[in-house]
């Protein structure tokens, strides 16, 4: 069988990362077994869809790097299949039209409540009904026998047909519902495996139903389980889940969050940094848990530091462009963003905070963090400086090892401990009292932007001497 599996959201809010995870899963899936992925995006809720969504969910694709063999498909394009199909269902005797009216179904829904009954369509139109006007469609679902889901994560799921009402297919105005449009789909885009949130499942037996009514191969189903919040709520739009890109502007890298989500439910025994390939390579629908995950973002968080220290540096740095852009700081004039995120990555979780760090290698500064310059600043700390300023202008060969060498013989010469000498350095040089190695960041700063600031921190001090 060729395997294909789609990833099928309404653009009627951003990419979440419980979408993020089916997405994932349909995903790997395909590329596990040579397959297709199929991008769909389901837009007939013309109201609350947008383009705005459209493009959200476009871009976290993008990021995720999650890409999709065939799509995007839009269902909007597609209602003439739908009117066809439908047309079908009512000529075959598998639909029929619905004359009830809304006031008819309230008061129903309202005495099946009182009296402690499921709210259901009694079938009143079923076998033919008086044309008052406006009319729905709805499916003539089986009332014997069962429907039978052998779902790959949830197991055997047995539902009796008596326990489904017919549902609506087409809307009084003619547009068609979500069962319809996705039972249409499944089968004309030859969907073999539909994987979806455990929300879903009691869709499931209603569309298989209406396959079958169409004679269609029928798919595999896999149900994963939701996301809880920290609160033990579901993660949803409504309810705290935060759109893919923010994990973006956060400073988290794509491959740390798909390592993450891919581990919200699913495991390789205690592995838990997995590669792209890895995941390909070792994912199962059969061993995703049957119960629902709690997002939990401290472990967000180890893991997206774990993948900033040991990730190809040149990857990062791709990914922490776009936050120095976000700063307006200039790139060309700055050192090559690889050796930054050598420098930066084992104190730095996130790509913001090493952004925010590492300012200093773009952008020159004429103020000093107050602390640091109370503390290091000290009136011999022009000498210090100025005899390093000497000391580095010689130099021939600017690279770490050189420069270290520079730093230790000073603190000697001056017979001064390291930390009178490194520190003042530090803050000429970065504004602050906090950066990587000393000679790794002067190493990146260049010759020229080092002697420069160590230049304007003598000044600086010597001036603070004179108006003190």
């Amino acid at each position: 069988m060729s395997i294909r599996t789609r990833f099928a959201p309404s653009p009627t809010g951003y990419l979440h990362v419980g979408g993020a995870r089916t997405a994932l899963f349909s995903w790997l899936y395909a590329r596990k077994n040579g397959g297709k992925f199929i991008l769909r995006i389901e837009d007939t809720d013309l109201e609350r869809s947008s383009q705005a969504s459209v493009d959200a969910i476009l871009e976290g694709m993008e990021w995720l790097g999650l890409e999709y063999d065939e799509g995007p498909f839009y269902q909007t394009q597609r209602f003439d299949r739908y009117k066809e199909v439908i047309q079908q269902l009512l000529d075959q005797g598998d639909a029929y039209y619905c004359y009830c009216s809304r006031e008819e179904l309230d008061a129903l829904r309202e005495q099946q409540m009182a009296n402690k009954e499921k709210p259901r369509y009694n079938g009143k139109c079923r076998h033919g009904a008086e044309n008052t006007g406006e009319r729905v469609v709805r499916f003539k679902n089986p009332e014997q026998g069962e429907v039978v889901i052998d779902d790959l994560v949830k197991g055997r799921i047995v539902v009796a047909n008596k326990e489904l009402d017919d549902l609506i297919i087409a809307r009084s105005d003619g547009t068609p519902t979500y069962n319809l449009t996705v039972v249409v789909d499944d089968m004309d885009m030859g969907v073999s495996h539909v994987i979806r949130g455990d929300d879903h499942v009691n869709n499931t037996p209603r569309q298989i139903n209406i396959l079958k009514a169409l004679g269609a191969q029928l798919p595999v189903y896999a149900h994963v389980p939701m996301i809880l919040g920290s609160d033990g709520a579901r993660l949803s739009k409504r309810h705290g889940a935060v759109s893919v890109m923010q994990y973006r502007n956060d400073g988290y890298l794509p491959e740390a969050l798909l390592n993450y989500l891919v581990r919200l439910g699913w495991s390789h025994g205690d592995q838990e940094l997995f590669s792209r390939e890895e995941m390909i390579e070792l994912f199962e629908l059969e061993k995703v848990n049957v119960s629902a995950s709690t997002f939990n973002t401290d472990k967000l968080l180890w893991l997206n530091h774990q993948y900033m220290m040991n990730s190809d540096p040149e990857n990062v740095a791709k990914h922490l462009s776009w936050h120095l852009q976000q700063l307006g700081l200039d790139l060309a004039n700055g050192p090559a963003l690889a050796g930054v995120v050598k420098a930066q990555r084992e104190r730095c979780k996130t790509l913001v905070d090493m952004a925010a760090d590492s300012v200093y290698f773009f952008k020159d500064f004429s103020e000093y963090e107050e602390k640091a310059a109370k503390k290091n600043f000290k009136p011999e700390a022009a000498d210090v400086l100025q005899h390093l300023w000497h000391q580095f202008n010689a130099l021939t060969a600017w690279e770490i090892e050189p420069l270290h060498q520079v730093v230790l013989e000073s603190a000697e010469q001056l017979q001064l401990g390291l930390g009178k000498v490194a520190q003042p350095l530090r803050v000429a040089v970065c504004g602050s009292g906090v950066s990587p190695a000393i000679d790794a960041t002067l190493a990146l700063l260049g010759k020229q932007k080092t002697l420069s600031r160590i230049e304007q921190a003598i000044q600086f001090i010597k001036s603070q001497q004179s108006a003190g």
